[in-house]
């Protein structure tokens, strides 16, 4: 008599990952502790142990995470300054650019967001090449652009967006030469449109 072979074993359940949890409190308290003590120091001064201490963890989880405080600075430039999500569609070139100068505007002219664009240029000495934060920002305009072409509207190009949008305004808060205003922005969006594309200011 032919017996069926035994059934294997069901398999176990996949282990459910957890999102979130310790390892992200962790990582917002330091974030945060970070952010603080270069709107009340500078980044200059900011170590780890101040940050451990701040964000009450221990030196050593934040070594092990990021490394050292370079890779933790960077760590929160990125978090804090890239852009989090696609540029709106307006409907119009202009519009969507005056947008897009305003909330880059917002978004690094804080204390603390001044001064890590500071640490992150001074980086670039040692690690040459495009910031992730700024190459964030100028996908941003690429794909504002290209909806605008899209549309039939006269664009300029992304190399003359960064040039006499994208650069001004970041050269003016990398080195502090006053304040930056929504008047500011709107200027840069209008000599942009109307040098390139011929399109006076409205």
């Amino acid at each position: 008599m032919n017996s069926q072979p035994p059934a294997p074993p069901p398999h176990p359940a996949e282990p459910v990952r957890r999102t979130g949890g310790r390892s992200a409190r962790v990582c917002a308290a330091v974030h945060q502790a970070v952010t603080e003590l270069i709107a009340e120091n500078g980044a200059e001064q900011v170590t780890i142990p101040a940050v451990a201490a701040r964000a009450g963890v221990n030196p050593t989880s934040v070594y092990r995470r990021w490394g050292d405080l370079n890779g933790l600075l960077a760590d929160v430039a990125s978090t804090r300054l890239a852009p989090d999500d696609p540029p709106p569609d307006t409907g119009t070139l202009r519009t969507d650019l005056l947008q897009w100068a305003e909330r880059t505007r917002a978004a690094v002219t804080t204390p603390e967001a001044r001064a890590l664009l500071r640490h992150s240029i001074g980086q670039l000495a040692t690690c040459p090449g495009t910031t992730p934060r700024m190459a964030a920002r100028e996908q941003q305009l690429a794909t504002i652009l290209t909806r605008a072409e899209d549309r039939g509207e006269p664009t300029p190009t992304l190399t003359q967006a960064v040039d006499h949008l994208m650069a001004p305004l970041y050269f003016r808060v990398i080195l502090n030469l006053g304040p930056v205003d929504p008047a500011d922005t709107r200027r840069l969006v209008d000599d942009l449109l109307h040098h390139h594309t011929g399109r006076c200011p409205t």
